[in-house]
């Protein structure tokens, strides 16, 4: 999760990293952190918590003109959220910044604290830069201790070191966790980092690392310890993501949701078809079943286009957290479509089962928001959602436009297999269109949910329910009431209440229930009436008045029930972040998380 840069070259190297680490504090903001060198001179600042606090302190004190540096952004994995704990890490000459999980580090540690290393942390990362000094003392060579370093690590990882064993240079490798090296546009320049956000506008060629691929890098030469590389191209110009007047990046996002829809749709929707230009039909061919992979909001993206593939693409779907596919020896045959979803393209357990799935001979396909991420690398086929830039930590528009992608891939294959007549065909086509109108905000339904907020910040928890593609809209309702607001909240299937859950109603228990009237109305209804007889607390969202409810969100009547799911999904997101707002918490970088998940 965490992020790390790194520079070689004549500029301002402290404003290099800190300008790098500011595109990449979304993956972590426990701490922060650099080490740059001049000669044979290690200067290092730290600081815990937003990466304003370590630009203050560089700012205070740095004076020289560096010849390169690493640096550090912290999401806590090993060890508390401290100022000892953050990156880089020191042995007694070398420093060492790290993103991911050392897995055999506590071996490596009793190892070396046998040897007189004396460590000072809690991390996992902190053996690293040990175990190479360790090597080093021994063999006197800084490549063949990088190398034996890297040969004893267990886990998934990207690290960038720098010694005062040889000054000049920067040692890096990758397994399993992103990392990105660059030619810089001035000469003898190089530059790292995480992902490709820090280094556009400030260098055109740069190799994506694969696994298994390290190296050591100077002003004069690129020195790979194999062959399994290639460059590529940047863009010229930079997209920077700007508030653009609103109170937090994820107000912005959630307006945004009504033109980045129609992005998605752009070239796809034509006409009285579907198209997709990265896919054929015939990736269907000898297909029985699709399997959709992913984690937190993508898995809800999934859950619900689960639905869909069934309903009308007619094929078997099933849906996996990535997490828990993993690790549970799943039964992988050839006629599954294997499709993971993911905003980064870089969510360690996803990438890990798509790993698997091409593995096991299985057709496999990425959607996904970033182009060159690890997954649409590894990928047979890539669908983009063209979300843009996502900053705010707790997902929307990502979760929209997967939804919109693979709403419309279900038609491509219904249309594909024949199982769809033109009549539905073109009723859902029409729907379609009207999607991004259907995610256009009122000022009235944004003023509603601030009204509604402070109603809703107390209580013992929260019960999202909803049926068919309602339930895994329930579950994303809860999951970005959770991450923002740190209230308790779970998304239920409406009917399931009954079956445990409904012991838990009484006043005190807010009861969020979306009531479409254009699918499954009345079962709804009657669940609804079940928790209110109870004495829940009911706050209805629907197009149909409900006498039963204590608080009311009328939403636009629709001729479809997913026109429905995003207006209902608009009020869910606005709701979370008003009494996010009311409680007084960072909206856009919650506590505890980070937006892009590398590690395990």
């Amino acid at each position: 999760m965490c992020g790390i840069v790194g520079y070689i070259g004549k500029k301002d190297t402290t404003k290099i990293l800190l300008d790098g680490l500011k595109e990449l504090e979304y993956r972590g903001y426990d701490s922060a952190g650099i080490a740059v060198l001049k000669n044979d001179k290690i200067d290092v600042f730290k600081a815990l918590g937003k990466l304003i606090n370590l630009e203050d302190k560089v700012n205070e004190a740095a004076k020289e003109n560096y010849d390169l540096g690493i640096g550090h952004t912290r999401w806590a994995t090993h060890g508390k959220p401290t100022e000892l704990n953050a990156h880089p890490h020191l042995g007694e000459y070398s420093y060492v910044v790290h993103n991911g999980i050392i897995e055999n580090y506590k071996e490596l540690k009793d190892e070396l604290s046998v040897k007189g290393h004396k460590f000072v942390s809690q991390t996992d990362t902190e053996v690293i830069v040990h175990l190479f000094e360790s090597f080093y003392n021994k063999l006197n060579n800084t490549t063949e201790a990088f190398k034996n370093t890297i040969s004893r690590l267990e886990g998934a990882y990207s690290i960038l070191l720098i010694t005062k064993a040889d000054p000049t240079k920067i040692f890096f490798f990758k397994h399993g966790s992103p990392l990105i090296i660059a030619k810089g546009n001035e000469k003898n320049e190089v530059l790292f980092a995480s992902s490709d956000a820090p280094l556009i506008g400030l260098a055109k060629e740069v190799v994506y690392l694969e696994d298994g691929v390290g190296g050591i890098a100077s002003a004069e030469n690129l020195e790979f310890f194999n062959d399994n590389y290639s460059w590529s191209t940047l863009p010229t110009s930079k997209q920077f993501a700007q508030k653009d007047g609103f109170r937090f990046f994820m107000e912005k996002e959630i307006y945004e949701q009504s033109r980045v829809v129609g992005d998605s749709m752009l070239g796809r929707l034509k006409d009285n078809e579907i198209l997709f230009d990265e896919i054929e039909a015939s990736i269907l061919d000898g297909i029985n079943e699709i399997k959709l992979c992913a984690c937190g909001t993508s898995y809800h993206a999934g859950l619900t286009a689960s639905y869909l593939f069934e309903r009308l693409s007619k094929i078997k779907c099933s849906i996996e957290i990535a997490s828990e596919f993993r690790y549970k020896e799943p039964l992988l045959t050839k006629d599954t479509l294997f499709v993971v979803i993911s905003q980064s393209g870089e969510t360690a357990d996803t990438l890990e089962a798509l790993k698997m799935a091409k593995a096991a001979g299985l057709k496999t396909l990425v959607v996904c928001n970033v182009d060159n991420s690890s997954m649409t690398r590894i990928a047979d086929a890539t669908i983009l959602t063209r979300a843009g830039i996502e900053k705010g930590v707790a997902s929307t528009k990502a979760f929209t436009t997967q939804t919109v992608v693979l709403w419309m891939l279900s038609l491509f294959f219904a249309k594909a297999k024949n199982v769809i007549s033109n009549d539905v065909l073109q009723r859902e086509l029409h729907t379609l269109r009207e999607v991004p109108k259907a995610l256009i905000i009122s000022d009235k339904i944004h003023e509603k949910t601030k009204r509604l907020s402070k109603r809703y910040l107390h209580g013992h928890g929260f019960f999202f329910i909803g049926r068919d593609v309602f339930f895994p809209l329930a579950l994303e309702g809860a999951l970005k009431l959770k991450e923002i607001s740190y209230l308790h909240a779970e998304g239920y299937p409406a009917g399931e209440m009954k079956h445990g859950p409904i012991a838990l109603a009484d006043p005190e228990l807010f009861t969020i229930a979306l009531m479409p009237q254009n699918l499954l109305y009345d079962k709804i209804k009657s669940n609804v009436e079940e928790l209110s007889a109870r004495d829940s607390t009911i706050c209805a969202i629907s197009p149909l008045d409900f006498d039963l409810a204590d608080d009311f969100v009328k939403i636009n009547e629709c001729d479809h029930y997913m026109l429905e799911f995003f207006e209902m999904l608009i009020v869910l997101q606005l709701l979370s972040m008003e009494i996010s707002v009311r409680l007084g918490n960072d909206v856009d970088m919650p506590r505890n998380l980070a937006k892009s998940v590398t590690v395990e």
